[in-house]
């Protein structure tokens, strides 16, 4: 499926796992918190997320993962698991909902969507096959009479092949739609096998019915990738239409004032993150966005280590600004539980710093130097939240968190604004604006997680296993400024 991933894969699993999955559990998995969701199973992991929103539910698909993507021959043996919920607090977790019957040849069914159309539930996905030891993918479908919870596989089945333009083995993900023009639309991932220069031949396969079981390609709004785009989204948002697609986990977007472009590149890429992968949306309640990813695990579990497929749910809020450009930020209702540590002490061992306990304020004046105060005692899993006040021009600040002392300095988060940059530890955004002026900061440290918003317009998640330290350090380099109203939360596991 992601074939950045394929290299590690092939190290992790020179064995595979012979069956696929059957031992899910949906009566013992969290029904609240579900920010950072993986099943109970410790063998069990989340991949790719499908949500959808209908009659005031919000529909969660996602694919069950065993292996990190090991599953029937290493193809993955993924099947649709299903999360629902009304208000995005309360969760219900259901048995999969559209799975494996046959592995001989099923091998995977790969992502997908699902549209309501009369009294049905209707799932557009890929199979994943292997035939005379050559693997490729082929359109399926399906189709719900309970309201989106079980699914029956319809017939014929596959009911699509790639293209003769386009590699087999690249054909999968399925959008559907129902346009303004009144008619079913399905993007499809695709890959040239003669592309115009080579390397980037990565496309949108467009197919078109008027009765979602008769289909014809038309052209294609998107072409000229370098790499696969896989997993497409596309909606229409006031004035504005969207087209996500994700390349090597990493998810993009065009957005256009017509159905199908001229498409605008955006300035910034607000959901392209090393550890959120293949972000997908649907509507929600009075206006809402929800964007919903997977962060993939570490290899071996190491700090240093590249990404493996398949790891735990991501929530994020997705924002629409007024240039129609989009945002996001924390998920309020999908975050951990937490209980305010009161007064949390900062302490200003150099000259560089002062604090103003009475005006809820840390100053640092550090031109010409590097400035720190610290904060220790913290608990394992936390949230901490400022606002940062710069006076003039800075070369950098932020953060060490989970560190032990000034020799084992922890990880740092670093906001850049001359560059645009925040960095957490060994991952970075770029093109991130408004670190000049005074912005709020909030970041989430949670087992492996290290979250990060950056005055609620872009978000940045790492994962770090290693260090456990206690302490934070705040720092400026090479210039002045405030971190007013720290407030610190523990978090519940």
């Amino acid at each position: 499926m992601k074939k950045i991933f394929l290299a590690v894969l092939l190290l992790l699993t020179k064995s595979s796992f012979a069956q696929k999955v059957t031992d899910y559990n949906p009566s013992i998995q969290r029904t609240t918190s579900l920010q950072y969701f993986k099943p109970t199973e410790a063998h069990l992991f989340s991949g790719d997320c499908m949500p959808y929103y209908h009659n005031g539910t919000f529909y969660l698909y996602w694919l069950l993962d065993e292996g990190h993507h090991a599953g029937l021959d290493g193809l993955g043996g993924h099947q649709w698991a299903l999360s629902t919920s009304t208000d995005l607090v309360n969760w219900q977790h259901h048995p999969v909902a559209l799975g494996i019957d046959n592995d001989e040849w099923e091998k995977s069914i790969c992502t997908g969507s699902v549209i309501a159309e009369g009294d049905k539930f209707y799932a557009f996905y890929a199979t994943r096959v292997k035939e005379n030891e050559k693997v490729h993918e082929q359109l399926s479908y399906a189709i719900s009479h309970d309201g989106g919870y079980t699914y029956e596989k319809q017939t014929p089945n596959p009911f699509y092949y790639a293209p003769d333009v386009c590699i087999s083995r690249d054909f999968r993900d399925p959008k559907v739609f129902k346009g303004e023009d009144g008619l079913f639309h399905l993007l499809v991932s695709g890959n040239l096998k003669d592309p115009i220069l080579n390397g980037f031949g990565g496309y949108l396969v467009h197919l078109v019915s008027s009765d979602l079981k008769d289909w014809k390609e038309i052209e294609s709004p998107l072409k000229g990738q370098r790499g696969t785009p896989e997993c497409a989204d596309y909606f229409k948002w006031n004035d504005w239409y969207y087209l996500l697609y994700s390349i090597a986990g990493h998810t993009y977007y065009v957005m256009s004032q017509n159905p199908y472009g001229p498409w605008v590149y955006p300035e910034s890429q607000t959901l392209a993150s090393h550890f959120e992968c293949v972000y997908k949306t649907a509507p929600f309640k009075d206006g809402r966005r929800i964007g919903v990813a997977y962060s993939p695990y570490r290899k071996d579990n190491k700090d240093n280590e590249d990404r493996i497929w398949g790891g735990n749910i991501l929530f994020r809020e997705i924002c629409q600004e007024p240039n129609g450009t989009l945002s996001s930020k924390f998920l309020p209702e999908v975050q951990p539980s937490a209980s305010p540590i009161t007064d949390p002490v900062i302490k200003t061992p150099f000259k560089s710093a002062q604090v103003s306990p009475e005006d809820k304020m840390l100053t640092i004046t550090a031109a010409g130097d590097f400035g720190i105060a610290e904060m220790d005692a913290l608990p394992d899993n936390y949230r901490i939240s400022m606002r940062i006040e710069p006076n003039g021009n800075y070369e950098e600040l932020g953060l060490f968190l989970r560190a032990t002392d000034r020799h084992m300095d922890g990880y740092r988060l670093e906001l850049n604004p001359n560059n645009q940059t925040v960095l957490m530890h060994n991952s970075s955004i770029q093109a991130v604006k408004g670190m000049k002026e005074p912005f709020d900061l909030e970041v989430i440290v949670y087992e492996d997680f290290f979250d990060v918003s950056i005055d609620n317009k872009r978000c940045l998640l790492n994962r770090l296993p290693e260090h456990r330290g206690d302490k934070l350090f705040f720092y400026v380099k090479n210039g002045n400024a405030i971190f007013r109203d720290v407030k610190v939360e523990a978090l519940k596991n």
